[in-house]
């Protein structure tokens, strides 16, 4: 589970909650169902109107990696790839038709077999950019929905005040209500810029970097596979695909 997407969603939703305490205001005075209905439902009716049906299951199952992560290990998957170099290089490419079928992940796994079936190696490269180019499109598609939903829903907020507003002016004839009525009626303005900025939004950056991991360690997959074809050395092999390693990479800074 990645820890930091629920730690984030949480300070965000305290800090404001706190600020509300400390400024001596009624937590009460902040929870208004009429208001989060209006922002919420308002919202998402405005994303489902702007994405296809495709786009938007997509989006929620984007959900999974922001919050499980993508199982993305760099340092694993370069140890199979040199390991299965060393092999091939030893006994040659067919021999690892065996180790293939143990492979998890379906993308190494693809790519595998079309080399062990003797494809050719600019029409495996081709294959594979192909699939991976449409994940990419998928993974933007999806941050797409969230951050729309963050552009949607500020206005939301405003429309959910103003009909608030409305109910105002509408009761005039009891000053006495009118200050809390008015305080009532900005509510939908804090739930549309806080569900913006401290969840849609964070959602769709979230989801952009986890699945950067995965569209990185899959371009790293596709040189291994053609390093192995191509007969190159296990070690030479390790160097290059060292450099896609930016887990170690950011390891290195963290040490610096």
């Amino acid at each position: 589970m990645d820890i930091t997407s629920l730690i984030g969603i949480f300070f965000g939703i305290a800090a404001v909650i706190g600020g509300q305490i400390l400024e001596g205001g009624d937590i009460m005075a902040i929870e208004q169902p009429t208001a989060f209905i209006i922002v919420m439902g308002g919202t998402m009716g405005a994303v489902v109107l702007s994405f296809p049906l495709k786009d938007l299951i997509g989006a929620l199952k984007g959900l999974q990696p922001v919050f499980m992560g993508p199982k993305v290990n760099f340092k694993e998957t370069i140890e199979l790839l040199v390991s299965l170099a060393l092999k091939a290089r030893k006994e040659g490419i067919l021999a690892l038709q065996n180790d293939i079928k143990t492979i998890e992940d379906e993308f190494l796994r693809k790519g595998m077999e079309l080399m062990t079936d003797g494809t050719d190696p600019a029409l495996v490269r081709d294959i594979l950019e192909t699939e991976l180019s449409f994940l990419e499109e998928e993974i933007t598609q999806a941050s797409k929905v969230y951050e729309s939903a963050g552009g949607y829903s500020p206005t939301v907020g405003i429309l959910g005040a103003v009909l608030g507003l409305i109910h105002v002016m509408q009761n005039l004839s009891d000053p006495s209500k009118l200050g809390e009525g008015i305080a009532t009626s900005f509510v939908a303005t804090v739930y549309g810029v806080g569900a913006a900025n401290l969840i849609f939004i964070p959602l769709g950056s979230k989801l952009k970097f986890k699945m950067r991991q995965l569209v990185i360690i899959r371009e790293m997959m596709i040189e291994g596979i053609l390093s192995i074809q191509a007969g190159e050395s296990p070690n030479f092999i390790k160097q290059k695909l060292q450099v896609f390693d930016i887990s170690g990479k950011a390891e290195e800074t963290a040490e610096a």
